[in-house]
């Protein structure tokens, strides 16, 4: 019999407010609007010399620095198909046909992604987290899930495991 063991966080610091838009098909981009997001996180791993999976102290201060950063910013995707996302010093500007916005640069988070989704929300906390648990562990647990929900029970889930 095999044991495996599991940590799970999903506290009331861990969440953010920010705005985006989606794309939806070519010829449909949603208004800018923001929603409430609250992110739980689940580690699977084995157990340190102290018997924990990792620390749970350390955890949410991973994640809420993670969280910090996009917290009341507008995220926009600069892997986008559809929408041009142009950054300069001061402002970033997108345009989707003929609609554009401008926006201050400090006000932004530019993400790697193709769609400022929920589920790609949850796969770029999942990859910071990784990221941030190998710097400070040395490595990354076995398995590490991250749920993004945006209000009222809509929710993705992104897993990454070790091969």
């Amino acid at each position: 019999m095999s044991e495996h063991y599991e940590v799970h966080l999903a506290k009331d610091v861990l969440g953010f407010s920010a705005a985006h838009f989606i794309t939806l098909g070519h010829a449909e981009c949603e208004p800018l609007h923001g929603h409430t997001y609250h992110v739980g996180v689940e580690i699977r791993g084995s157990l340190d010399e102290h018997h924990c999976v990792v620390d749970f102290l350390l955890l949410r201060k991973l994640m809420t620095t993670l969280l910090e950063a996009w917290d009341h910013r507008v995220l926009l995707p600069t892997e986008s198909l559809l929408l041009r996302v142009k950054e300069s010093k001061r402002e970033v500007e997108v345009t989707f046909g003929e609609r554009r916005w401008i926006f201050p640069r400090a006000d932004c988070v530019l993400l790697p992604v193709a769609n400022t989704t929920t589920e790609m929300l949850a796969r770029e906390l999942a990859r910071g987290l990784c990221a941030r648990l190998e710097s400070q562990l040395g490595e990354v647990p076995g398995r590490v899930r991250v749920e993004v929900d945006e209000g009222d029970g809509q929710s993705a889930l992104f897993t990454t495991s070790r091969q």
